[in-house]
């Protein structure tokens, strides 16, 4: 994946009937608690959306169709195994029609949930279009397309069909940077040094920015360590994020390679993005503020 220069979409707070938002998926911490003798891995995160990411828009049709452009549109294909078309297919079935366009701005298999965002933002455009009721078997199309449904902060759990809405936190913004690099999610489990820790401890009560970056400190991405071995790359770019004025805490996201910071405010976030722009011209990076 090369990133260059290529921006995230600033994402309107108003879209049109026909258009939908499927944000970031930021894991702000990440707790493998276990294995099922299937192989799925057993979660604890908090989860939140930053107001960053792709656009998908319908228009009536025959037949159902994908067209990809934006960013990263080349980096996907428009076939039966596309996580859009799949969604389309599981909430229309196969009499319905569709004309589906996705926008594609944010990094493919880069730890964010792009294409759970993607698929979860169909299922929400087309209920909403056609009147159809939300599928029931939607953790078919992915473990992180559950806690995508909902855009907002989130507790994930299990194999990712166990999500509610996590209450009270600050509001944010969130800085996203992608070195460009991607990174396995598979040799990234396997390198786990246990995968049976401990869950999260309890997040304070209604915390001010400081306590609550002091508590996300005391927790983790269990993913983070061996991601970093896999890509040391991820280890720069959170010390670049580290370094920059107004951060209150710098983690990978998912199983990478995608970091974020943690700013308190709209200037800081987007100073400190241009400085990082600036500095590494090739690397993508986006700001947006946690939707709530």
């Amino acid at each position: 994946m090369r990133c260059g220069r290529r921006k995230a979409i600033p994402l309107q707070t108003s879209l049109a009937p026909d258009q939908e938002l499927a944000p970031a998926k930021v894991n702000l911490t990440l707790h493998v608690t276990g294995q099922r003798p299937d192989g799925y891995h057993l979660l604890d995160s908090l989860v939140v959306f930053p107001r960053v990411g792709d656009l998908v828009t319908v228009e009536p049709a025959r037949s159902l169709s994908l067209t990809l452009r934006g960013p990263f549109g080349i980096d996907l294909a428009a076939d039966e195994d596309n996580l859009v078309l799949r969604a389309a297919r599981l909430i229309l079935g196969p009499e319905h029609g569709a004309a589906l366009l996705l926008d594609k701005a944010l990094p493919v298999a880069s730890g964010i949930g792009g294409g759970s965002s993607d698929a979860a933002a169909t299922l929400r455009l087309l209920a909403r279009q056609y009147g159809r009721a939300m599928p029931a078997d939607v953790l078919s199309l992915g473990a992180d397309v559950p806690v995508c449904l909902s855009p907002r902060p989130q507790w994930m759990r299990g194999i990712g069909g166990d999500v509610h809405a996590a209450q009270g936190l600050p509001p944010f913004w969130l800085v996203l940077v992608n070195a460009g690099v991607k990174v396995p999610t598979g040799p990234v489990f396997q390198g786990l040094a246990s995968k049976h820790n401990p869950r999260c401890t309890p997040m304070p009560d209604a915390p001010d920015l400081r306590s609550f970056a002091a508590w996300l400190r005391d927790n983790r991405n269990d993913l983070e360590p061996p991601a970093r071995a896999i890509c040391p790359v991820i280890g720069d770019v959170i010390t670049a994020l580290e370094q920059a004025a107004g951060c209150h805490l710098a983690r990978m996201s998912g199983s990478g390679a995608t970091v974020f910071g943690l700013f308190g405010d709209e200037r800081a976030a987007l100073r400190a993005a241009d400085t990082l722009r600036a500095a590494q011209p090739r690397w993508w990076v986006a700001a947006g503020p946690v939707m709530p």
